[in-house]
């Protein structure tokens, strides 16, 4: 907090107490006070602006949000911000913050309490601060700082932040400056991460990995971390071990798997396992997405064959078929069973013991879409026909 440290600007103090402004709001006159005070005032039956001494025609209050969003950046930014004139005062206080992350004689703790002001600024999403980070090229240093070698794994504190500011800020502009985790030294960096870090740290590295099949100047990061073995090893282990981080693991395998050359990794790195782990739990709002990332996994003969293998496999995409909840989860559901029943005596025989044609006429009797009960058709007309051994 600044307030102490330095002068409180005339702009910034209520004309009653003098003091900072932490609720202001405005009346009918158009000064703005503390909003305590001035209820205060009004409540002792004072029917004029302390300040104008105007009668006031309406004694309401309005909150003042544009002061409120300027004393904030004063109380981050401190003696760099000029209330008279934010926009040069933002843009300098970054590229101070920026040249205390770049300086090799800044302390550990400088630093973070640079990344913690820039996570505040990060956070407002005006035209102006969005323009004023990628102007001074903010996305890159994070990077660097983070899968460098700059920061020990031991300082996660630091890394955990580093990584907030990068989420906040990979929507804004380009997505190229990622491509530096090709290197080989940050792809390692990048996997010890979400091997070793915290919650916080792997569910940024997941949404990391989103980012990276958004775009096509990405799609080669994208190649990489997909076949990565032992980052997807890490996180289909997220999924199977970490019940806070598992939906991040799950968006981050069907960003993967967006890209058809990385499915085959994803099927070899037992990403079908995990995902029937994840969906046969049924505690996740995340399940229709594991669902549709097994059916594009089923254009592999690997991928058929792990779910077949799977104990439960076959089992847990039955169940499925029939939810009430979510319609697109059940397309996708018999979708994959054509495909594995259609190949798999095995997975017929179990579907059927599972019960699966009584939930297909529930299916077909539901509100479910034309393209699902046409699906379901198709599924009920196979399981009753003759039989394919394999």
């Amino acid at each position: 907090m600044n307030e102490s440290k330095n002068i409180i600007p005339p702009l910034f103090r209520c004309p009653i107490s003098l003091d900072l402004l932490e609720d202001p709001v405005t009346l009918c006159t158009g000064q703005t006070y503390d909003r305590s005070n001035i209820e205060k005032w009004l409540a002792a039956g004072n029917l004029t602006c302390p300040v104008t001494m105007q009668k006031l025609h309406d004694p309401s209050i309005v909150p003042n949000h544009t002061l409120r969003h300027l004393i904030d950046q004063w109380l981050q930014l401190g003696p760099l911000f000029d209330p008279a004139n934010p926009e040069t005062s933002t843009i300098e206080s970054l590229a101070y913050l920026k040249r205390t992350l770049e300086s090799h004689e800044s302390s550990l703790k400088t630093k973070l309490q640079a990344l913690t002001k820039i996570r505040l600024l990060s956070d407002e999403y005006c035209s102006f601060n969005k323009s004023c980070f990628l102007q001074l090229n903010f996305l890159p240093l994070l990077l660097e700082l983070v899968f460098g070698t700059q920061v020990s794994i031991d300082h996660m504190d630091f890394i955990e932040l580093a990584l907030c500011c990068i989420q906040k800020l990979l929507p804004l502009g380009s997505l190229e400056p990622l491509n530096m985790i090709k290197d080989g030294s940050k792809l390692a960096m990048f996997v010890l991460l979400i091997e070793k870090g915290t919650n916080s740290v792997k569910t940024s590295l997941c949404r990391v990995i989103e980012s990276a099949s958004w775009s096509s100047e990405t799609e080669d990061l994208c190649y990489i971390l997909g076949n990565c073995p032992k980052l997807v090893h890490e996180i289909v282990e997220v999924v199977n071990q970490n019940y806070e981080v598992s939906g991040d693991a799950i968006k981050a395998m069907s960003a993967l798997c967006s890209l058809q050359s990385n499915r085959e990794s994803l099927v070899r790195g037992r990403a079908i396992e995990g995902m029937m782990r994840y969906i046969s739990s049924e505690r996740r709002e995340l399940t229709p997405l594991a669902v549709r990332t097994v059916e594009k996994l089923m254009g592999l003969e690997s991928a058929k064959v792990a779910l077949v293998n799977h104990p439960n496999g076959v089992v847990t995409l039955v169940n499925m078929v029939f939810k009430v909840s979510d319609q697109e989860c059940s397309e996708s559901a018999v979708e994959v069973l054509l495909v594995v029943c259609g190949e798999f005596e095995r997975a017929r025989q179990t579907a059927i013991e599972s019960g699966v044609l009584t939930r297909l006429l529930l299916l077909l009797q539901s509100q479910s879409s034309n393209t699902t009960k046409s699906k379901a058709r198709m599924l009920l007309k196979l399981l009753r026909s003759e039989p394919k051994q394999k």
